[in-house]
């Protein structure tokens, strides 16, 4: 294990985050990384096909490459920011191939290095994914931090897997061996489709989307403003998930060209399911992007905002100081941004600064909604 553990801290010296947000007590790997890493060593995975689920900025690819030596080694990141720190962290002549969730990044595959999913609907699609496509003595290798494991996940990995062996924990990390897929594992359910009776509208969602198929409170708090918005030739919904604000807009103008953009794959893949089921696929494109850096300057008329306060587990202002920022750049002269945000988060100044003049619409106990208007251009 010695010859590994110094691999690993030469590669994990050198990570970082870009273009994701980068702070101080915001790091680029963890002692999980490190955990599968090293189980995978010990469990004898080198040399096999290795496909890595989950990882954030390169740790999990770059040190299997580095540890494993794998005969092939493909990854799937749900984040476009992930797959552009791989790229950078890796820098030129990496061997490794990015892929979506599904045969190509599996076929083949006798290792899986997870890192395992903040929700159990997201676990529940990859653990179905690997059973479907991956070797049929193909061993998972899942691991996370104690605090955000639970017993649900065991059992949705039990449905999929014959052998699931909980391995002990070290340095607040653990991994879990899933081995053997079950040839009686479920079909994939995803992504899932609800009707939101309250909305009139049908919601599908793959299983790595905030909320799921469900209407969670802050979209709710700023479609009560929906009919005081004005009607736009060119809308945004920025950090769109499952793509509710995109639909209820189109749907209520329907002169409107609306763009719904996400920096994760399960996200437009989920919104434009929603737009596809509700008949509005001709109106609404979906658009995987990192704060939409991809869009030209002043394009949009007006930029739905609900932006995340966390970065991975931690709770930071910066995701979306980064999406303020982004909608500035979109935005014509006069057009609007309309963002709700939790209340303690401090964004009226940085609306006020980055976009222009700010006034407050509407709040309750939870949340506040502004409308800004885009100074003209200097």
């Amino acid at each position: 294990m010695d010859q590994p553990a110094h691999i690993i801290d030469d590669l994990f010296a050198g990570l970082r985050r870009r273009p994701d947000v980068e702070a101080a007590n915001l790091h680029a790997w963890d002692a999980t990384d490190r955990l599968l890493l090293e189980t995978a060593a010990a469990e004898g995975r080198a040399g096999t096909r290795i496909a890595v689920i989950g990882d954030r900025y390169g740790a999990l690819t770059l040190g299997a490459g580095a540890v494993l030596e794998p005969e092939d080694l493909r990854v799937h990141q749900d984040l476009v920011t992930g797959e552009r720190a791989l790229r950078l962290n890796a820098g030129p002549g990496a061997r490794f191939e990015q892929l979506p969730l599904g045969a190509d990044l599996l076929a083949g595959a006798g290792t899986v290095l997870l890192q395992l999913p903040k929700t159990l609907a997201e676990l529940e699609e990859i653990a179905a994914a690997v059973a479907l496509h991956a070797d049929r003595d193909a061993v998972v290798l899942a691991g996370g931090r104690v605090k955000h494991m639970s017993l649900g996940m065991n059992r949705v990995l039990e449905q999929y897997f014959t052998t699931v062996q909980p391995q002990l924990a070290r340095q607040k990390s653990r991994v879990i061996l899933a081995s053997w897929p079950r040839s009686d594992a479920p079909a994939t359910k995803f992504p899932v489709l609800e009707h939101l009776a309250e909305l009139d509208l049908a919601v599908a969602a793959h299983g790595a989307v905030f909320a799921g198929p469900k209407l969670d409170i802050g979209t709710r708090f700023l479609l009560d403003f929906l009919p005081t918005m004005p009607a736009a030739a060119h809308a945004v919904d920025l950090g769109c998930g499952t793509g509710i604000l995109a639909a209820m807009y189109a749907r209520r103008f329907p002169g409107a060209v609306v763009t719904a953009s996400d920096q994760s794959a399960a996200a437009v893949a989920s919104a434009l399911a929603t737009a596809r089921a509700n008949n509005l696929a001709d109106r609404i494109s979906v658009l995987q992007d990192d704060a939409l850096s991809t869009l030209p300057a002043g394009s949009a008329d007006l930029v739905l905002l609900n932006p995340p306060f966390h970065v991975g587990a931690g709770i930071h202002a910066g995701a979306g100081l980064k999406l303020i920022s982004a909608a500035a750049r979109v935005l014509a002269p006069g057009g609007e941004l309309w963002t709700v945000y939790n209340r303690h988060l401090p964004y009226l100044p940085a609306l006020e600064r980055e976009v222009g003049a700010t006034d407050v619409r509407g709040q309750n106990p939870k949340f506040l909604v502004a409308r800004t208007v885009r100074r003209a251009l200097r």
